[in-house]
């Protein structure tokens, strides 16, 4: 069991590090976007790149899961797989991006961003396409456990996105528009690289039965995607109708600070899949399924609490006499721990989906996440009136708990998996209880900044050993522990 899950860890840092930079670039473009935008200008682009997210769902139509899962029913037809998931999407990607492109001016006027923003309509169009089109061959190197190629591609677009952003936004002052030139040459660059992945499986090859049989598994990834993308980024345009570009812009900066724990989950997402496709058949699955859980449960509540901690300390730390999030954006900070917390929770539903993907009822996923949105939607016109950014955040917190909670009751019908929910409480608790803890600490030394960190530091440090006090190890894990010590140099 160790040894599986050592493999899925050590695939999880790899896969993971391109899309650490995504989100790394993410993260450091929003202290940047800070001080090259406006408040108003910044929640431009947040609209417009939740807008890209609603619409990247339509554009792939979950053809990359659906390959990955045919592909491992039948490898020997792997190209003829390949080719008719990517033919279609190829087509409908066009279409779409033309599409787009006609409708310009009154879509970016629908959308709340002004008809002068058509061009910005236009240039995600592009976005989306050319997206569309990694998609499947992003999902053949994942299958084929080649994360340093998968990790250097993504890595490569990531660069050139960074320094495309710095030229448009610095040097030629382009604003909203600038950003997403920068996204179109960075993802045109990302697909050329995959060119080599394309001649090794693509032919001139569509198989109209194979396709029927892969759509039928693919369609309920639309509604599903719909659904957990609205969970994600549904506020920003609620936000939007009910306050202002501003406010969107100084929630849009808070929530990006919370990206350490998405890191985490899309770290994990990246290489989870492929590893319960692979290992749901051998002796132990539901066990190995359940102590992943539950180390993903320890990992996850330990970053939460350190980012908690300590987000106030990174955003007030002053570069060159500038701070590193410009001051008239402080207002989002107090979403960063709800935001964390609920992308936890959803690292919990990606966990659970395991058992309608082994089973193929990919239906309930569907249900869950449509729970998810349509709680989202509720929460934000209920609770943003009243409580403004907060009210946002903690709507998203309760639409992925929702999930969670759903994907896990339909999960064990389809696969049941022991999950050691009494160990995961026990971590929680754990995290909940310094958080806590460090309001008290931030009190008493409130005149002193240094003790304040000082003492958040040891909060911190007292993560584990509190797991130890709590019962949470097992005698196993603290021989493990005690072993892995003694191997260790000067042990």
């Amino acid at each position: 069991m160790f040894t599986r899950i050592r493999r899925l860890g050590r695939e999880s840092v790899v896969y993971g590090l391109s899309t650490v930079l995504a989100r790394l670039l993410n993260f450091f473009l929003v202290p940047y976007y800070t001080h090259a935008l406006s408040p108003g200008q910044y929640g431009v682009v947040a609209a417009v790149y939740s807008y890209i997210a609603f619409l990247n769902i339509v554009f792939q139509y979950g053809m990359d899961q659906s390959y990955m899962r045919f592909v491992c029913a039948d490898r020997p037809r792997e190209k003829t797989i390949f080719s008719t998931a990517f033919w279609p999407v190829l087509l409908t990607s066009a279409m779409l991006a033309a599409l787009l492109w006609q409708l310009r001016a009154p879509l970016a006027a629908l959308g709340g961003i002004g008809a002068d923003y058509g061009a910005l309509v236009t240039y995600s169009g592009v976005v989306l396409a050319l997206d569309a089109l990694m998609c499947v061959a992003f999902a053949k190197l994942r299958l084929e456990h080649r994360p340093l190629a998968f990790a250097g591609i993504r890595s490569a677009g990531i660069v050139v996105n960074i320094a495309a952003n710095v030229v448009f936004l610095t040097k030629y002052q382009l604003g909203p528009e600038g950003v997403l030139m920068a996204s179109v040459l960075s993802s045109a660059v990302t697909l050329a690289l995959l060119a080599p992945v394309y001649a090794q499986s693509l032919r001139f090859e569509f198989a109209g039965p194979l396709f029927r049989e892969m759509w039928a598994f693919a369609w309920p990834f639309i509604p599903a995607g719909l659904a957990a993308t609205a969970v994600q980024v549904i506020d920003r345009p609620i936000l939007l109708f009910l306050t202002d570009q501003s406010t969107l812009g100084i929630y849009q900066a808070g929530y990006r600070l919370g990206i350490f724990m998405m890191l985490v989950v899309s770290m994990f997402d990246q290489a989870w899949r492929p590893f319960f496709l692979e290992n749901h058949e051998k002796p132990g699955a539901p066990e190995l399924f359940a102590r992943v859980f539950t180390y993903f449960a320890v990992i996850g509540a330990a970053v939460v609490l350190c980012v908690s901690l300590f987000i106030g300390d990174l955003a007030r730390f002053t570069i060159f006499g500038r701070h590193f999030i410009a001051q008239n954006y402080w207002g989002g900070l107090a979403v960063v721990p709800v935001v964390l917390a609920a992308y936890l929770l959803y690292g919990f539903y990606i966990n659970f989906m395991a058992g309608p993907m082994l089973s193929k009822q990919t239906r309930p996923i569907v249900w869950a996440t449509a729970a998810g949105a349509a709680m989202n939607v509720a929460a934000n016109f209920l609770l943003v009136p009243f409580f403004s950014l907060m009210g946002a955040a903690w709507a998203t917190f309760l639409s992925y708990a929702l999930m969670a909670a759903l994907m896990y009751f339909y999960s064990r019908k389809l696969y049941p998996v022991p999950y050691e929910f009494g160990r995961v409480a026990r971590a929680l608790a754990a995290a909940l209880a310094l958080w806590i803890a460090h309001y008290f600490t931030d009190a008493v030394f409130a005149d002193s900044h240094t003790l304040a960190f000082a003492a958040r530091l040891m909060l911190l440090t007292l993560y584990f050993p509190l797991l130890y006090l709590n019962g949470f190890f097992m005698p196993s894990e603290l021989q493990k522990l005690r072993t892995l010590m003694k191997t260790q140099p000067g042990v």
